[in-house]
């Protein structure tokens, strides 16, 4: 990498670290995660930058590498394990109600998803992408985006009469 794609580089990771850091969060749903998706997707990033900084777009350039490096992450997972600050017991769904707030129930509720079909619903409601920018994000058709947002919205509203028919 010359100077100045070193400098351009280094500026457009001070200016938008802040952001790509938010969004890997949305679409990890935690903090430690998040840091090593962007970690990885800007030092793929950096190897090609004098390239990817001439497109019309380098941050969805780099938005796309974050997703990508998630979800292939969440691939190499053993399908049985699966990290969690909780122990495996079934959670309480009236505990919502007993003082955690709507956001962390919902939190709670995005992790239940698919990997794709959190990227989806992050990348349409917290990005406010329309269907043929997420499709683009993430490398897949529009009918996907459709058919993943689809299957996720059911998944939440499962839950979600089965909460309020508990209660």
């Amino acid at each position: 990498m010359n100077a100045n794609d070193e400098a351009d580089f280094r500026a457009f990771v001070a200016a938008r670290s802040s952001a790509l850091l938010w969004f890997a969060h949305l679409i990890t749903g935690d903090r430690r995660d998040a840091e090593d998706v962007v970690q990885t997707a800007l030092a793929a990033t950096a190897l090609g930058w004098h390239r990817v900084r001439r497109r019309d777009n380098p941050e969805g350039y780099v938005r796309r590498a974050i997703v990508h490096t998630h979800l292939n992450a969440q691939r190499r997972r053993p399908w049985r394990e699966r990290p969690s600050a909780e122990p495996p017991e079934p959670v309480d769904p009236r505990s919502a109600e007993r003082g955690v707030d709507d956001r962390d129930a919902m939190w709670r509720l995005l992790a239940t998803l698919a990997p794709r079909q959190r990227a989806v619903l992050v990348l349409r409601y917290y990005e406010d992408l329309s269907e043929g920018d997420i499709a683009e994000v993430l490398g897949i058709s529009r009918g996907t985006v459709k058919s993943q947002a689809a299957k996720a919205l059911d998944h939440l509203r499962a839950v979600f009469s089965t909460e309020e028919a508990h209660s």
